[in-house]
């Protein structure tokens, strides 16, 4: 049976050697799709990650919730070791489950930041995947990263430091801007009732 494509600017211009590149996405287009779409989901982590933690006090980064939860400064460097896994699906070699924790908050988000940009050039570059697909990424370690953020942003308003909410529909967010200086949202809630008096 011929399979049809078509070919030139004419819609009834058909030929009978192959019709799936332009009828439906072929595999290297299916690709291209999907490693956008990563690195979207990559700078949503950025953005959501700042403002978790933007204007944090210092003492925030030790708060306990109780019933041995993690610290804010044990979430992020989670974060940072779930990030470095999926990297390693790239690149091999390991990363550890719980790095060294080092001096500072400050040098904590360094860090986190430099892993996450570092796993965006390698999917801005092609890099390929191996033992995993594109999905299980999204579906595994990212999406991981992605709770934790949303962890953070609660222990916040826990702690008594809570983040202003925004519509995130119109928020800035960039695939090639992964690093700690992300925008400030576009459209806050002018009101809302978790504001601290």
């Amino acid at each position: 049976m011929s399979r049809w494509k078509i070919i030139g600017n004419s819609p009834g211009s058909m030929s009978a050697n192959g019709a799936a590149g332009a009828l439906f996405p072929g595999r290297h287009m299916k690709q291209k799709i999907e490693r956008e779409l990563l690195k979207h989901f990559l700078a949503s982590i950025a953005y959501r990650t700042q403002k978790a933690v933007r204007d944090a006090p210092m003492e925030f980064w030790e708060f306990s919730a109780g019933n041995k939860t993690r610290t804010p400064a044990d979430v992020l460097r989670h974060m940072t070791s779930v990030l470095g896994y999926a990297r390693t699906f790239m690149i091999g070699g390991t990363y550890p489950i719980r790095p060294e924790p080092l001096a500072n908050a400050d040098e904590e988000i360094n860090r986190f930041h430099e892993v996450l940009e570092d796993l965006g050039r390698l999917l801005a570059a092609g890099t390929a995947l191996k033992e995993i697909t594109g999905q299980q990424l999204l579906l595994g370690p990212l999406s991981d990263v992605m709770t934790h953020a949303g962890q953070l942003a609660l222990l916040r308003r826990l702690y008594g430091s809570p983040v202003p909410p925004e519509n995130f529909i119109f928020a800035d967010i960039a695939p090639e801007r992964l690093g700690r200086n992300q925008s400030a949202p576009r459209h806050p809630d002018k009101e809302w009732p978790e504001q601290l008096d």
